[in-house]
């Protein structure tokens, strides 16, 4: 009578099969579109813009209103900002579809609509307070500054939580040009200051009429450590430029380092995000050792499927097979599982923000620019002529009076 046995290679293929249908189409790449380059990074940003990938679109938009700002092109960096803090706002917390599905074992972060990491969504609302106070709404620029503060506050080590200097200090500055009283938000500005090693802010002037914003050095870049690439790392370098001078009107106006971004990146402790990658690895290594045990496993029972008569081991048999089977699934699981952090990065920010205010009545002011090094010495080639001009106030009837804001910034534009 014939014995009908079950046929290894016919059972290895079914769970091949079964498992490349179960993870195929987890990872689709779409082809980036070819864009000219021109060598203008408003220009070459806009075209990036224009057909980047939904999930990519904020990405670009920040970068685009960096570059706004360093050309003093306010109304351009306003149009990209409130259209990135919006789709920032709306798919923060993976609110949205494309964000719940990068969630999933089998999709990548980089998947998810960018958002970008809290220091990235404060300096957004850090730039988007400036042009708020340009064209003189204090009380929205107070706004911005306090969200820039909050969106700092989520550390897993509070100790980094909130210690911007700059953004409770213009906090204050705000309240105070509202007729408010800022003391406290001074307060903590100071304390951060003080916290940090940093310069200590002056006293507010009410009566100063021109806020001026410096920027320099480049800001933290992302990319991606451990094993499976689960973790989110930054590469900084450290500024040449530590401070700025601006000499006009015969005066010296100091322009110190009052917060660091490559500090506030590397210093936030856990994130959210990062117990999802950590998940993720774990699933990747644990998938991936259980192939390697069920393959070896498989091997050892297949070598006991003829007896020493010659005759065939079934229960053998069915065990190599069952563990060949697990061990392939495993194997394909650990390498379609997207452990990697996502490394997106807003890669035009600054290392410093700045900030001075002073009294200057309307007109034309030749001025020069200097950035410094750690011992207040000149840059090579650091040294800028630029013209601040001062405009006369508004004649309308009960027009309020609105600060001239000046941005300056050691990057290119």
């Amino acid at each position: 009578m014939s014995r009908r046995f079950f046929n290894p290679s016919r059972t290895a293929v079914i769970a091949l099969t079964t498992a490349t249908l179960m993870l195929a189409g987890c990872a689709t790449i779409e082809p980036t579109p070819y864009v000219p380059l021109t060598g203008d990074a408003l220009v070459d940003g806009n075209a990036q813009l224009a057909v980047a990938r939904a999930k990519d679109k904020v990405l670009w938009e920040y970068r685009i209103a960096a570059t706004a700002m360093r050309r003093g092109l306010f109304e351009e960096a306003r149009a990209k900002l409130d259209d990135a803090l919006a789709q920032a706002a709306a798919n923060y917390g993976n609110i949205n579809s494309e964000a719940a599905r990068s969630r999933r074992m089998f999709r990548k972060e980089s998947d998810k609509p960018f958002v970008g990491e809290p220091y990235e969504r404060a300096m957004a609302s850090f730039y988007r307070g400036i042009v708020y106070w340009s064209v003189g709404e204090p009380d929205n620029a107070r706004a911005l500054m306090r969200s820039a503060q909050l969106l700092d506050s989520d550390t897993v080590d509070k100790t980094y939580a909130g210690d911007y200097v700059l953004f409770d200090y213009l906090d204050g500055y705000a309240s105070e040009k509202l007729g408010g009283d800022g003391s406290d938000a001074l307060a903590r500005s100071r304390a951060n200051a003080r916290a940090q090693g940093r310069a200590t802010p002056p006293d507010y002037d009410r009566k100063a009429n021109v806020m001026i914003f410096a920027e320099y050095g480049r800001g933290p870049r992302k990319y991606a450590g451990g094993e499976y690439s689960e973790q989110l790392k930054f590469t900084t370098d450290q500024s040449r430029a530590r401070g700025a001078i601006l000499q006009i009107d015969g005066r010296t106006v100091k322009l110190p380092a009052y917060d660091d971004i490559n500090f506030q990146a590397t210093s936030r402790g856990g994130r959210i995000m990062d117990h999802v990658l950590g998940n993720k690895a774990v699933f990747k290594g644990t998938t991936n050792t259980v192939g390697d045990v069920a393959l070896v496993g498989a091997a050892v029972s297949a070598n006991n499927i003829r007896r020493y008569d010659g005759s065939y081991n079934k229960d053998a048999a069915n065990v190599a097979i069952g563990l060949a089977a697990i061990g392939i699934i495993s194997k394909i699981a650990s390498s379609a599982a997207n452990s990697e952090a996502d490394t997106r990065t807003w890669d035009n920010l600054p290392q410093y923000i700045s900030f001075a205010a002073l009294r200057l009545a309307p007109g034309e002011y030749p001025a020069t620019l200097t950035f410094v090094d750690a011992s207040g010495n000149p840059l090579p080639s650091g040294t800028r002529q630029i013209t601040l001009t001062v405009p006369a106030p508004d004649p309308s009837i009960g027009a309020a009076p609105q600060d001239t804001v000046i941005f300056l910034s050691e990057l290119p534009n």
